[in-house]
């Protein structure tokens, strides 16, 4: 018997993990397809890595500044499998499964059963496949924000000098992954006060080894720390650029962004195709009111500071999509931190309605809770695997930059010229690096034309500026979308 409950409990995490890493890895080729310029720029970083001589920085300094440690582990993979966006992927989705791992470590401490359905509803969040199959750094915060969880969890239960180190250490590192885990020190101060508040007997253990876990966050955090106070204009340029305090945001109606943010769990979803699909809520309702069945039942144990790290992380996490206006509204990619607390809550209201049903002592009302709350889970995930998956080239020809890739292919041809911008020329600088062409930018004439075999261009009009209207007439269309408009042109000069 004892031998049958240890491997129930290791098979149906496992049987978690396993359907978590069959949605973010199968077809990686052809779904989501393209390449996103900031995809493109990991890529190339990741690659300079390897074969730049001197390039070991912390923080790039291309496409508006970004953390390091993605573009150090996506060239650990190109070392090993070759680089390519499926490689540069892969790392995402692997991660991603790494994150759904860790959120169930970091719920065990509310039960199996929390930790399960937790674990279970991450794995198939639809938001959550969606940024785990883009090949960008920022499905790192998941994993830290899980970690973060896990660390804190493990600190606030059994202060001590070991555990504040982890916990700082953790806190650190999350400067290496994206904007929203620079708020773990905020984090970190509000659970104190919640301790402060709730659970005074606790408090002196916990402010006995604050010290530790500062030290600890300062030593992993320090380079990143150097790096804002030598360059801050390059830190803090890319949060500054998207807040309400940059000019160019002035239009944005802060109220209806506020609102629209905050419907995002029920009613409005992210209308960025590489975040989501079809503009879909993050939860929905039901999901919603179990979460907030989760809610109440953390609130009610709030005096345990466990289930009071829930409210707080969901709460503090929630400030980068509210003060971040520019893009599109909600901003899932922005709220990505939140999904290991959120994934808590919803574990919690899993059983806090199967309390409820427990309570009339009848023995069908537990199971039928059960029953569905595991078929609200499952087909949640069914209904997000078969969601994404299903999306036509149609949806994401725009979103991935099917015509970039297209133009880089062309490109790769010796003697070939690209006429492009340098947003875009991220994604042809990584696609073409092992044989790159001459780059030339729109509205740029080029001198010598015939010492090319041919020059690619995104626009008839960009061939006519380089090469004259008479070379550009005789252009030929090599890529079209779905809709049938021409995208990419090749022309021997």
């Amino acid at each position: 018997a004892a031998l049958e409950s240890m491997l129930d409990a290791a098979l149906v995490p496992a049987l978690v993990l396993l359907a978590a890493a069959a949605v973010r890895l199968f077809d990686l080729v052809s779904q989501p397809g393209g390449l996103y310029p900031d995809e493109g720029a990991e890529g190339l970083d990741a690659y300079r890595l390897l074969h730049l001589p001197g390039y070991h920085p912390v923080f790039f300094t291309s496409d508006a500044g970004r953390e390091a440690l993605y573009g150090y582990i996506v060239a650990a993979a190109f070392k090993v499998f070759g680089a390519g966006v499926e490689v540069l992927r892969g790392v995402s989705a692997g991660l991603g499964v790494v994150g759904v791992l860790l959120i169930y470590l970091a719920l065990r401490r509310f039960g199996r059963g929390a930790a399960l359905a937790g674990m279970a509803w991450s794995a198939g969040a639809l938001w959550l496949v969606c940024i785990s199959r883009d090949g960008m750094r920022n499905i790192l915060a998941l994993v830290l924000a899980a970690g973060l969880l896990w660390a804190l969890l493990r600190w606030v239960n059994l202060p001590g000098r070991n555990s504040a180190l982890v916990a700082g250490a953790v806190a650190g590192a999350g400067l290496w992954t994206y904007q929203p885990l620079k708020l773990a020190p905020l984090l970190v101060a509000a659970l104190v006060g919640w301790v402060l508040w709730q659970d005074r007997p606790r408090l002196r253990p916990v402010a006995r080894t604050l010290g530790w876990l500062g030290a600890a966050y300062l030593v992993v955090a320090a380079p990143m720390i150097v790096t804002a106070v030598v360059d801050p204009g390059l830190y803090f340029g890319r949060a500054v650029g998207v807040s309400a305090i940059n000019p160019a945001n002035g239009g944005v109606g802060i109220v209806e962004h506020t609102v629209q943010t905050l419907l995002m769990f029920t009613t409005t979803g992210d209308p960025n195709p590489r975040h989501n699909v079809a503009s879909l809520p993050m939860l929905g309702w039901p999901l919603f009111l179990v979460a907030g069945a989760g809610v109440v039942r953390a609130w009610r144990r709030r005096r345990d500071p466990g289930h009071g790290l829930l409210l707080l992380g969901l709460v503090v996490f929630m400030i980068p999509p509210l003060v971040a206006v520019d893009g599109g509204v909600p901003h899932f990619l922005r709220s990505i931190a939140i999904a290991p607390f959120l994934a808590g809550l919803i574990g919690q209201g899993c059983v806090e309605l199967v309390d409820l049903a427990r309570r009339p002592e009848r023995g069908w009302l537990v199971g039928g809770a059960t029953v569905a709350l595991a078929a609200l889970l499952v087909g949640t995930g069914a209904a997000a695997t078969a969601t994404y998956l299903g999306r036509p080239v149609a949806d994401r020809y725009e979103a991935y930059s099917f015509d970039i890739v297209a133009a880089a292919q062309q490109a790769a041809a010796p003697g070939s010229a690209l006429v492009i911008d340098e947003y875009n020329q991220l994604d042809t600088d990584f696609l073409d690096a092992a044989s790159p062409p001459e780059v030339f930018r729109p509205g740029v004439r080029i001198d010598r034309p015939g010492r090319f075999r041919r020059v690619v261009a995104l626009s008839r009009d960009d061939l006519a500026a380089a090469l004259g209207p008479a070379t550009a007439a005789r252009a030929s269309v090599v890529e079209s979308d779905p809709q049938g408009r021409p995208r990419v042109f090749v022309v021997t000069p």
